[in-house]
Parts: C-alpha cells; sequence; structure tokens
C-alpha cells in the first residue's frame, strides 16, 4: 500500500521511509525530538565494530570510480523502491558505495505541488548527520592537544548543571545528563508559534539548562540536541573562530564536500534542493501536511543545520567510518571502540549503541537524522567498506505508529518508520548485515 496524501491541492504524495528521530523538532503532543534514555544502569562498552583495524586500513585504498555490477544495481532498486512505496515522502534519493563500485537514484517527487522530481544532486537537510561533524571536529582538537575528552565542560562553558563534573567525552556520548532543550515546553511553544526564528547558541544553552539536569554525569544514556550544542560553544571558545570556519577548513575543504553548507542563520537552501513535508507544527493535518522547506534552521546548530547530497555524503559516510582524511589512526580506533552497550543506550538516532557523536548497529556505523520536512540516514558498514545514504523530502513515519503522527491513509499493518530509514533497513541486509534500529512507535 502507498501512504498518500493531497498537498494543498497538489498531486498525491506517493513516498519512501527512515531511521529514527535525531534532530527533529517535537510534535505540538510532545518532545519527540530526542529519544528519552529508557535505563537508569551505569553505560558500559559496545563491542559493535569487530575489528577497527580493518576499518581503518579500508580508509586507506582509493574510494570506487566505477558503476556497481548491473545486477546488484536491479535488486538494489527493486527493494529501494519496496521500501519507497511504503513511506510517507514525496520523494528519496538513495547512494550505495561498495569496493566495486558507487549507484545513486532518485524516486518520487521532489515538488509535489509543481510535479517536479526528485533528481540525484538535489540538496536537503541533514539534520543529525550534523553531529558527526561536530564530534569530528572535536576529536580533532583531542588530537591536537587543543583539549581533553575528559575535560570537564565547564573549562569551556560555564552554567551547566553538573558542569564540573561531566566531561567532554560525555557531552558527545550523550552520558553527560545534560536534557535536550526540545523537551522544554516554552522553547517548543515559542518554536512552533514562529517557526521561521533565528536563535543563538546562547539561547539553545539557557533552554537546555533550564530543564537539566535529567541525570547525574555517566548514569545512563540520553539522546540530548543540547549536549552537542555546548559542544559547538566549546569548539568556538577553543579555536576562537566561528564554527561554520572550523567546519569548512576541517573537514568540508579536505574531503572535497563542494555541495555541503553551513547555513546559518540563514533559511535558504541551495539550488537544486528539495521541498520538505512534516506533520510538525501548528497548521500540519493528517490529509495536508506542512511545507516546512524555509523553516529557520538555526534552532538545532551544531546537532542539525549542515545541508548536503548524496554524493558528498557517500564521500563523508566513508571518512566517518575508517578515520581517512579527518582523523588519525589512534584516535579513529578510539572512536570505533567507544560505542556504549545497545542495552545501555535505547533507542539511539540509527544505532544500536551510541558512541562519540555517532552511533553503531550490526556493524554499521553512522547516524539517521529528521529535521521537519526531512530525513537521511548515512551509514558505514566496517566489515564491508561499503556507504549507504538515503535522503527523504519528509520527516514523516509510516506503518502501525502509536505514537508519531502519520497521514490520514497510513498503511497500519507495517512496521512503523520514518522514510529513510526504511529505505536504509531494506538495503542493509543486502549489503552486510541487516541494520536492526530501535523500534519506534
Amino acid at each position: 500500500m502507498h501512504a498518500r496524501t493531497p498537498l494543498a491541492g497538489a498531486a498525491l504524495l506517493v513516498v519512501g521511509a527512515f531511521l529514527l528521530s535525531g534532530c527533529t523538532a517535537p510534535s505540538p503532543s510532545g518532545p519527540t525530538a530526542s529519544p528519552a534514555a529508557s535505563t537508569s544502569a551505569p553505560v558500559a562498552a559496545s563491542t559493535c565494530v569487530a575489528d577497527p583495524d580493518a576499518a581503518i586500513a579500508a580508509g586507506k585504498t582509493a574510494a570506487p570510480t566505477g558503476e556497481l555490477p548491473a545486477d546488484l544495481v536491479a535488486t538494489l532498486d527493486a527493494a529501494a523502491q519496496q521500501a519507497f512505496d511504503l513511506g510517507a515522502s514525496p520523494g528519496a534519493i538513495v547512494g550505495v558505495q561498495t569496493p566495486e563500485g558507487r549507484w545513486t537514484k532518485a524516486y518520487g517527487l521532489a515538488d509535489p505541488k509543481a510535479g517536479n522530481a526528485m533528481a540525484v544532486g538535489m540538496h536537503t537537510r541533514i539534520a543529525s548527520l550534523t553531529k558527526m561533524f561536530t564530534g569530528t571536529i572535536l576529536l580533532q582538537l583531542a588530537q591536537e592537544g587543543k583539549l581533553s575528552l575528559d575535560d570537564a565542560v565547564d573549562q569551556y562553558v560555564s552554567g551547566i548543571p553538573n558542569g564540573d563534573r561531566i566531561t567532554l567525552a560525555q557531552l558527545a556520548d550523550m552520558t553527560s545528563g545534560v536534557n535536550t532543550y526540545t523537551a522544554n515546553e516554552d522553547f517548543i511553544t515559542k518554536y512552533f508559534a514562529d517557526p521561521s526564528a533565528v536563535y543563538t547558541p546562547d539561547e539553545l544553552v539557557a533552554a537546555t539548562v533550564e530543564v537539566s539536569p535529567a541525570a547525574d554525569p555517566g548514569e545512563r544514556f540520553l539522546y540530548s540536541n543540547g549536549s552537542t550544542i555546548i559542544l559547538g560553544e566549546t569548539i568556538e571558545k577553543v579555536t576562537g573562530r566561528p564554527f561554520a570556519d572550523e567546519l569548512n577548513e576541517r573537514i568540508l575543504e579536505p574531503l572535497k564536500l563542494t555541495s555541503t553548507s553551513w547555513p546559518g542563520d540563514s533559511n535558504a537552501i541551495p539550488e537544486p534542493f528539495a521541498r520538505g513535508f512534516t506533520l510538525n507544527g501548528d497548521a500540519a493535518t493528517p490529509d495536508n501536511p506542512t511545507d516546512s522547506t524555509d523553516w529557520n534552521p538555526s534552532w538545532a546548530w551544531t546537532a542539525g543545520e549542515v545541508i548536503s547530497t548524496t554524493d558528498d555524503m557517500l564521500t563523508m559516510g566513508r571518512a566517518l567510518g575508517t578515520g581517512a582524511g579527518i582523523l588519525d589512526d589512534d584516535m579513529q580506533r578510539i572512536r570505533l571502540e567507544s560505542f556504549l552497550d545497545p542495552s545501555q543506550s535505547p533507542p539511539a538516532p540509527g544505532a544500536g549503541g551510541y558512541g562519540l557523536a555517532m552511533g553503531c548497529g550490526q556493524g554499521w556505523v553512522g547516524h539517521g537524522g529528521e529535521l521537519s520536512g526531512y530525513n537521511s540516514t548515512m551509514f558505514y558498514d566496517t566489515a564491508t567498506d561499503t556507504t549507504v545514504v538515503v535522503q527523504a523530502n519528509s520527516d514523516i513515519a509510516s506503518g502501525g505508529c502509536e505514537n508519531s503522527p502519520t497521514l490520514q491513509d497510513d498503511p497500519g499493518d507495517e512496521v512503523c518508520e520514518a522514510p529513510a530509514v526504511r529505505i536504509f533497513v531494506a538495503l542493509s541486509g543486502l549489503l552486510g548485515q541487516t541494520y536492526a534500529p530501535p523500534p519506534r512507535s
């Protein structure tokens, strides 16, 4: 069954699917932006990556330049199409890179009202995938001796509850006890009253402090956008420069990510781009999602502002999995060995266990992300040197969802998933171990 809904008098919306929410603005019914931890037991280490040294070694070989074999492409295409048809997104873009080559394809519509087709190379907001960029810069600074992951956060950002006991590593792996500002009801109300508003990092930290702490440092996993905002302020304090400058010089330029950008206070998206649709906000209804393309992303700052394309994310995904071009071998090994045990960190966005600003499940390392209107996944399989990227221009879940808002004629007999994760899960089993996302309701 296709999930369909009319969009402002436009053609019917037919969709695809995704992974768990990372940096989505919460729905009006409650703070769904960050999954809540469900355990109070001390966090434990995981061995999600079976052979970190093999993953690091893979990055020392050149990325493939050819095309995937036609028979594999046909199999992947059929699986992606089937998953897309069950989702709730106008369009999707899929990218796969293995040692054999690369394949990309677009499905559906970039703009249902205008009837414009989705196309490879279109920009979308990649939401919480941004956290991996922020975490990488933090690790680079540690690598350079400009800070230590064991430093207390109050050495860099003052006024954080328990700041003298919270380490930078705990902010990165979401065990700091710092709550997410999207659990702040006053902030939520203000945001949805005017999604075009610009927020400063200090305002986001203040909103975080108002609802923190939610736990003692190191007590449990608690996914928090506020933790990554504090890391962004730490990076600016240590470097004395705007985060955007560090992002450009440390990641975008070295990896030649020419189609990846930092919007800052702007709500603009570089051309060509896909328009995004959501059920978040005060005006959306199950039969009439809101076009949230122009909502300002400043509320997400270093937790979710980055804009990118499939090709750039394929490059970044492999760099994140291997460290190539962004971290030295020792620091990458630390990153690949720092994931929390899955039983101690549910339900991280796109992760069986969470680590230093990155998740891991079944050997796949990466992240999922949601921002009202957009949904993305970027994962690297450490066992097969395979990267999979999915972009969707909707953050609307589909299937038998009890809590997540769905379209009016949703296929309720399907597993509840957001658009990009459903496609990623369908492809992962054809390329390595099947990725098992935390259950979504």
